[in-house]
């Protein structure tokens, strides 16, 4: 069984990897993604999550065809070599499940645009048949929040359901993936979520779902009945805002109140999918004030509680910018993985992440916060570990007792702790030797 609270993610965005979001430029095959195991390993990843890869409009969120990959990067025996070249490497494999809402291309919408009334698929969209959108087709569709490229699917049709469910035991089936990330998942039908789930687990018990949710209580679709993990963006944004404010309340006050020792905390014993950056997102790099603060920003996602998630390019401090129009910037086109200094920290982050009982699965605690400085504690039966990260360009030494002696994690040195003394722009995680 796969222990997914344990693991360490990966996104990766095949569309802008594989340079196949401009018409024109030359486009790599989805097999090129099998170059990228050796560096995943050696990052210790063992999750993979694909972004949108199949026949779709442009982007990948408008899908024509559920059932087949998109001809731009391959075809379906294709991406059959390639989960199993990750599979042959430890590597699980999740695929976006994107079942809000379709293309205009999807093949059932372009069966209502010929046929109108008498389309047999009228009832898998909502539609009013006396209104209109600026596509004139004649009639009047519900889009995902306004944009009608992205035609919304009615999830409460069973034929819908049973289409969309075909599919995913065809995925399950032919490519043996491991998990769906669901995009919009607080948009998503909740009967939905629950048949999915249920079907899914019948087929693989250790099957991931993973929701995209932006706000909201997390509970509501993180659940038994629902989805096992959720993407974590409130402390996305607490976690670059604290570094850029100099203001480590914040994200201490987020993850007290999702995880802290409180009865009233929200998620205490939830694993959420936390990130600094991803596909809609700016860069981490360029998100930061301080580029000198991304090792530290990266200590700390790999310490707080939850599946850290690394977002293919950052981990070498690739930068861009969302833009106004186009998110094209966020997802460029490598022809091969690189490999630095904040690589090489990262990595060792994610091993001792990955081998550590109290911060895959421990208590929260916070011992000490201050503007520029933070500590907090990770506890599990097996082990305590306090992560400790000084923000400022001064050594620091806390007024707080640390009596104990405790194996720094990253350095393997024995530090005599009375009292913690945090160098400039550092982080520590500190195993107390008992």
């Amino acid at each position: 069984m796969w222990n997914y609270h344990q693991s360490i993610m990966y996104q990766i965005y095949p569309f802008g990897l594989l340079n196949a979001l401009h018409p024109g430029k030359e486009t790599r095959n989805i097999k090129a993604l099998t170059e990228w195991c050796d560096h995943l390993k050696q990052l210790n990843v063992d999750a993979v999550y694909f972004s949108p890869l199949l026949e779709s409009d442009y982007h990948g969120y408008d899908t024509k065809n559920f059932g087949e990959i998109d001809h731009r990067i391959g075809n379906n025996e294709d991406f059959k070599k390639v989960v199993k070249a990750y599979h042959a490497h430890g590597i699980k494999v999740i695929l976006d499940g994107v079942f809000n809402h379709v293309g205009r291309g999807f093949w059932a919408f372009q069966d209502v645009i010929a046929y109108r009334e008498n389309s047999l698929y009228k009832d898998w969209f909502y539609i009013d048949f006396n209104g209109n959108t600026a596509y004139q087709d004649g009639f009047y569709y519900e889009g995902w929040e306004g944009h009608h490229e992205l035609v919304k699917l009615n999830l409460k049709n069973p034929a819908v359901v049973e289409h969309i469910l075909g599919n995913v035991d065809f995925w399950i089936n032919a490519y043996g993936i491991d998990g769906l990330r669901l995009d919009v998942a607080y948009m998503l039908d909740r009967d939905f979520i629950a048949q999915l789930r249920h079907f899914t687990k019948s087929r693989k018990p250790d099957f991931f779902l993973i929701g995209e949710t932006i706000h909201g209580d997390y509970n509501q679709i993180v659940n038994d009945r629902m989805l096992d993990s959720c993407t974590n963006y409130e402390c996305f944004k607490g976690l670059y805002s604290s570094f850029n404010d100099k203001n480590f309340f914040e994200i201490s006050f987020s993850l007290n109140r999702q995880f802290g020792p409180e009865n009233w905390t929200l998620y205490k014993g939830k694993h959420l999918v936390n990130f600094v950056d991803n596909h809609d997102v700016s860069r981490i790099a360029s998100l930061l004030n301080d580029k000198r603060d991304l090792p530290l920003i990266y200590g700390l996602l790999f310490s707080m509680p939850g599946i850290p998630c690394l977002y293919y390019g950052s981990e070498w401090g690739t930068e861009a910018l969302k833009g106004t129009n186009s998110d094209d910037a966020l997802r460029p086109a490598f022809k091969a993985p690189e490999w630095n200094e904040l690589t090489e920290f990262i990595s060792q982050l994610a091993k001792i992440h990955a081998h550590s009982q109290a911060l895959t699965d421990g208590s929260y605690r916070n011992v000490y916060v201050n503007n520029q400085q933070l500590v907090f504690e990770r506890a599990c039966d097996q082990e305590t570990i306090l992560a400790a990260i000084n923000l400022s360009d001064e050594q620091v030494t806390l007024p707080q007792s640390f009596a104990g002696t405790y194996q720094d994690l990253i350095t393997q040195k024995t530090i005599a702790v009375s009292p913690l003394t945090l160098p400039a722009k550092s982080v520590y995680y500190l195993k107390q030797i008992k």
